[in-house]
């Protein structure tokens, strides 16, 4: 059963103006299916059993949070699991990958899909094509993100979290953030940290976003979705060292970098409460410590 009983753990850290943070160890929920990703396929994958779906069918990358999790969730709950991976480069290297490696071990079918025809990946035509292909299958979109995964997501705050001033997350679909703006309180204020370039998902989440009590911090992203450097590799090692909590380096790990160096340029008002969202994705470490040593650069402690 997932842990739901979630933790607001204080950041040991003494920062300046009196500042608290503490952050929520959504990564906890369950050791597979952790963090954001067991809410966005929560009402999900009860949806595909009310309307008799066998199949799951999904999106990602090589090192996606988001195959592992509907792999793993997939296998737990009766369903067949298809992933259209990103990169046809990749289909006779799925024992060197991890995230695949496992997805595999848990009975998904990897398709893999050249770059171009994955950014098809919305078109009503090319999903048309995959039911020709594999017969009927629920859609789960990329990053999981739709209206019932945001729903599962407006459960992450619970009413312990209204002492805080600002909640902050880091953001891939948009979909993590959508459903926390949408049960913040009114003197709340959401900070998203977007772990690609630009800010261009403002008009993603202001699909299904009600209040205007938020903002995206673009200036985190350390050089696009998938980038990391030594100074944020260090960071999360002595992040870890000091209060036992792992963060990945694609999403959380950016995010609390971000927050802290906020406290640093006095962007937070004195005694401000800050609560951070640990999305999970810690599955993901293997995969990037295999790059960073192909690198030569300094890797994740993981054990801290």
């Amino acid at each position: 059963m997932p842990n739901l009983l979630i933790l607001n753990q204080p950041i040991k850290t003494q920062f300046p103006n009196s500042i608290e943070i503490h952050i929520k160890r959504e990564d906890l929920i369950h050791p597979f299916v952790s963090g954001n990703k067991f809410r966005k396929l929560k009402y999900n994958l009860l949806q595909a059993k009310i309307e008799n779906h066998q199949t799951l069918l999904t999106f990602g990358g090589a090192f996606s949070n988001h195959i592992a999790a509907v792999a793993f969730a997939g296998k737990e709950k009766g369903f067949k699991t298809i992933g259209m991976i990103r990169g046809d480069e990749l289909e006779d290297k799925v024992s060197e990958n991890p995230t695949l490696s496992f997805a595999q071990k848990c009975g998904m079918q990897l398709e893999f899909i050249s770059r171009v025809d994955y950014r098809l990946k919305s078109e009503v035509s090319f999903l048309e094509n995959l039911k020709q292909k594999f017969g009927h299958f629920y859609l789960i979109p990329e990053g999981g993100t739709n209206e019932l995964a945001i729903k599962g997501c407006q459960e992450i705050l619970t009413k312990d979290d209204a002492e805080f001033d600002y909640i902050c997350c880091s953001i891939g679909t948009g979909g993590t953030i959508s459903g926390i703006i949408n049960s913040v309180l009114p003197h709340q204020k959401v900070l998203g940290f977007p772990a690609l370039k630009g800010d261009f998902l403002k008009k993603e989440i202001r699909i299904f976003v009600q209040n205007e009590n938020w903002e995206l911090v673009t200036d985190y992203h350390f050089g696009g979705y998938g980038k990391v450097n030594a100074a944020l590799i260090e960071f999360i090692n002595q992040f870890n060292l000091e209060n036992q909590i792992p963060l990945d380096p694609i999403y959380t790990g950016k995010m609390v970098f971000g927050v802290i160096d906020l406290i640093k340029k006095n962007y937070f008002p004195a005694h401000s409460k800050i609560l951070l969202i640990h999305t999970g994705g810690i599955q993901g470490i293997q995969g990037m410590n295999m790059k960073l040593r192909n690198k030569q650069l300094p890797t994740i402690d993981i054990n801290g």
